[in-house]
This record gives C-alpha cells, sequence and structure tokens, in this order.
C-alpha cells in the first residue's frame, strides 16, 4: 500500500478527513477550476447574491475553494465595454467551465467561439438573443438559466398601475447595449398604448448618466418610473433608489434587493435562488454532462416586494389587493 492511500485511510478512520461527503465520489487530488464573469460590481462576500448562493450551492456539492475549487472572478465594474477584452482574458485561462451572469456577458464569451463549457445565469431571451438553439435543447457548449425578463417586462407596468392607477406618463430606465432592453422597451410601450399611458425612455450606461436620466424624466413630468434588470442598475441601486426619492418618482424593479435598498416596488425571479442553482449544472458538467443536452431552465416563482416606508414617503396608500399579493412588505 502507497504512502498515499494508507494517509486517506487512517484519515477516514480517524475521522480527520473534514469535508462534506460528496468529496468522496470524486477523483482525489482534482482542482477544478471555474470563471465567472459579471457586469456589475461582485463583491466576494456570501451576503453577494451572485457570489454567496453560487459559491454556497458549490460547497453544498462538496466543492470547496481552497481545497478543490478555483473560482477565477472578473467584473466589468458596470462599464459592458470592458466585456470582451475580460472574456478573452478567462478563456485563455485552463477552465473547466465558464459562467456569466446576464446578457451582455454571455454574448461577450459566445463570441470567443471558446469551446469551454459555458453555463449562463440570468439571461432574458436566450432562445432570441441567439444563445441557444431551444431551452429544452440548447445545442453548442452554453445552457444555464433563464429569468426571461422580457415577457415580464409588461407586468412591471401592470403593478405599478395598480399602484398609480392615474399615472398617465412613464419613465423606463433603459441601457441599450443591453440587447434585452430593446424588446423589453417594447413591449412595455405595448402595452402603454393600450392603457392610454405614454413612455418616456430614461436611457443610460454610467452612473452619470443615470443621473441625468432621472432628472430628464422628471423635467419631462414622469409620474414613475420602471427600472428593467440590468447588472449596471443593479450595482447602481442606491444611486437609484435616492435620485428616485429626490425627484419624487414611484418606482419599480424586477428584483428584491431593488425594494430592500428603498425602491417602492418590485416583480421577478429570486436571483439568489437563480445563482444557487447554477451550481447543480456545473456539477453535472463536472461529472461528463454536455450543455448541448442540458435543458435551460426557466424560474416559476415570482416575487412581489413592496415597501410601505417608501410609499408613506411618497405619500401613498398602498391598495389592499397588492398587499395581499405580495410576498414581502418592508415596514
Amino acid at each position: 500500500m502507497n504512502d498515499r492511500r494508507r494517509t486517506l485511510l487512517i484519515a477516514l478512520g480517524t475521522g480527520a478527513f473534514a469535508g462534506p461527503l460528496e468529496l468522496l465520489g470524486q477523483p482525489q487530488g482534482k482542482l477544478w477550476r471555474v470563471g465567472f464573469l459579471s457586469s456589475r460590481h461582485v463583491d466576494l462576500l456570501d451576503s453577494d447574491y451572485y457570489y454567496g448562493p453560487f459559491r454556497q450551492g458549490m460547497r453544498e456539492l462538496g466543492y470547496v475553494e481552497g481545497r478543490n475549487l478555483v473560482i477565477e472572478w472578473r467584473s466589468a465594474e458596470g462599464d459592458n465595454a470592458r466585456l470582451p477584452g475580460l472574456a478573452e482574458e478567462l478563456v485563455r485561462l485552463k477552465l473547466d467551465v465558464l459562467i456569466t451572469a446576464g446578457t451582455p456577458t454571455t454574448l461577450a464569451v459566445q463570441k470567443t467561439a471558446s469551446p469551454i463549457p459555458h453555463v449562463m445565469i440570468g439571461v432574458g431571451d436566450p432562445v432570441g438573443n441567439g444563445l441557444v438553439k431551444s431551452l429544452a435543447r440548447p445545442g453548442g457548449n452554453t445552457t444555464g438559466l433563464s429569468n426571461i425578463t422580457s415577457e415580464l417586462a409588461p407586468k412591471l407596468l401592470e403593478l405599478l398601475r395598480a399602484m398609480l392607477p392615474k399615472v398617465s406618463r412613464l419613465a423606463v430606465l433603459v441601457n441599450r447595449t443591453n440587447v434585452t432592453h430593446v424588446a423589453q422597451l417594447e413591449g412595455i410601450q405595448a402595452a402603454a398604448g393600450r392603457l392610454g399611458v405614454r413612455i418616456v425612455p430614461a436611457e443610460a450606461r454610467s452612473p452619470q448618466e443615470i443621473e441625468s436620466a432621472l432628472s430628464a424624466a422628471a423635467r419631462q413630468n414622469a409620474g414613475a418610473i420602471i427600472v428593467l434588470l440590468e447588472p449596471l442598475f443593479q450595482q447602481q441601486k442606491s444611486q437609484i433608489v435616492e435620485l428616485a426619492a429626490k425627484h419624487r418618482l414611484p418606482s419599480i424593479g424586477a428584483y428584491g434587493e431593488f425594494v430592500e435598498a428603498g425602491g417602492l416596488m418590485s416583480y421577478g425571479a429570486n436571483l439568489n435562488g437563480i445563482s444557487l442553482r447554477a451550481a447543480t449544472y456545473v456539477d453535472k458538467i463536472f461529472k461528463g454532462a454536455k450543455p448541448a443536452d442540458l435543458p435551460v431552465e426557466q424560474p416559476t416563482k415570482f416575487e412581489l416586494f413592496i415597501n410601505r416606508k417608501t410609499a408613506k414617503a411618497l405619500g401613498l396608500t398602498i391598495p389592499q389587493s397588492l398587499l395581499i399579493s405580495a410576498d414581502r412588505v418592508i415596514d
């Protein structure tokens, strides 16, 4: 019996081998390397809704950073123009899987034509954007999880109208470098036209442009604002909330953290849950599955959050129908 084998048996027999049981079924000594590309800033803390849930999911499956897992994190810090360079940087590394958060990052990686298996997180319309052939049979080397934001965008308008039934002009904060925003804006405009509501696009690609966009929306007498799901806007959520309060613009976003930061309402998939589920895709690929054969998963539950404190500050009374429907009301 060689020394390595003897050491392992002794460790198992004495209980000195500490770690998830799943590790026993994995090749001993294998160090898995994952690349993770994000458009927005990522706090390397468990509280970050990309980093924390994904790392938690990997731990639960037996992959622990510093033991048998390395995660190469890259962030464009809200500047999508940096994504092509960061994608090229990651594909040059010896990675087992590449993960991308959002549509712009996923497109940037696909344009590299890298053969590395690729898991996308939170992409709004993966078929419409040509990222996969179909949800059931993705084809190629990309699979993952969609948040179907293109279909949900008109729902944000519906909920905002339920809160503000007399509003006739709404701003929509968009970043046209995010290709999904074009379809989402068109969907909102079509729904608004049927309701006799005018939509005022507020375009922003940087923190500075966010400030000017909300100021312009206020000057155009917008009665409220819809904030589309976008990494830059997620990164700058506190800025957006503060500006909305300054201009007295009731706001609705597409994820719960927006309301926790002080936004009025949100409706969308649980981003923490999506990031957590991404770990299962990585695990399957590590064990030999091909992305082409792994169906793209869509969320089945959407959450409505309402901030009662923000409503009070804006002088709004929350309709009982919304309070009953809400998954969470923040006081």
